[in-house]
């Protein structure tokens, strides 16, 4: 198949692009800064220069591929209009990446929720996760209403080695830091909250599945488990050769550094069973656990 994948130099964009690569795929990625050209030619990916605000870029795009990763920003809803103008009526696919802060609270670290969610579990996101649900809403109702086979994924707290360009992901390189200064294992308030968990090959393995045979107008959670924040405190610190001793963050402390960003990505608890990625798609996820991966990986963020 022939697929456009946005966030190509990042993270999850960049590790999926090249999962795909490796699979078979042909694939283009969106590319900002031209200095990174041949990086990404090097990984088998054929860069395309521009932004998301560069619609006819975007739309060009999108008629060429088969299908159209959406890996760069949750929140923007412009390229996301653009992609299903360009894509409407042709049964091909816009695989949308969200994530699954979108069932988070507001906890603080403070507690642990006992409420689990299933992809089809119905909810009330937060004030400040409205509009990203709204735009999921958007992309499924094209699935629906304007030919077009869309996905919306919601990835969990994501671990392991980039595939793709070098980057990190996005909570873990904040905890090591803090636990760095610290001199023992970080976790926001009491740290009893909770988040499930990926491994980014075991959720590249999930796009491409999904890719393939995901029905339209579905959503995906993915995880693979689920830890406590003291518990990858403590397995941060084993990491870090502090001997597992760890402290708490005071979450007033955390916001003030890092904003709201660690009220909903470090504070809170998003705990959620990916059954659609099982059940629909016969997703096997392959790779350890969390705690894990932290302890032995040799990978200090």
């Amino acid at each position: 198949m022939k697929i456009f994948v946005t966030g190509v130099t990042g993270y999850i964009g960049g590790s999926v692009a090249k999962y795909l690569v490796d699979a078979g795929h042909e694939v283009r990625g969106l590319l900002r800064n031209p200095e990174q050209r041949s990086a990404l030619q090097a990984l088998g990916i054929a860069p395309v220069l521009g932004t998301l605000d560069d619609a006819f870029i975007l739309a060009e795009q999108a008629r060429w591929a088969d299908a159209v990763v959406n890996a760069a920003n949750s929140d923007h809803l412009a390229s996301v209009q653009t992609f299903i103008k360009a894509l409407s009526g042709s049964g091909k696919v816009l695989l949308h990446t969200s994530g699954s802060s979108v069932v988070g609270d507001d906890a603080r670290g403070a507690y642990e929720r006992a409420e689990i969610f299933t992809d089809e579990t119905p909810f009330t996101p937060m004030d400040i996760r409205k509009d990203r649900v709204e735009i999921n809403q958007i992309v499924r109702r094209a699935g629906v209403e304007q030919g077009i086979r869309s996905i919306v994924f919601c990835p969990t707290m994501i671990y392991g080695e980039s595939l793709g360009m070098p980057s990190k992901s996005d909570q873990l390189p904040k905890l090591f830091a803090q636990s760095r200064k610290y001199g023992a294992g970080a976790y926001m308030g009491a740290g009893v909250h909770r988040w499930s968990n990926v491994h980014i090959e075991d959720l590249a393995e999930l796009y491409r599945l999904a890719i393939e045979k995901a029905p339209s107008a579905s959503l995906f959670f993915a995880e693979n488990g689920e830890a406590s924040f003291l518990d990858i405190a403590t397995s941060i610190s084993k990491s870090l050769g502090f001997g597992g001793e760890i402290r708490s963050w005071p979450a007033d402390e955390a916001i003030a550094l890092l904003g709201d960003w660690a009220r909903f990505a470090i504070g809170s608890n998003s705990r959620v069973r990916a059954v659609n990625a099982r059940v629909l798609l016969g997703w096997k996820p392959k790779r350890e656990s969390i705690l894990e991966w932290i302890e032995n990986s040799g990978v200090q963020w």
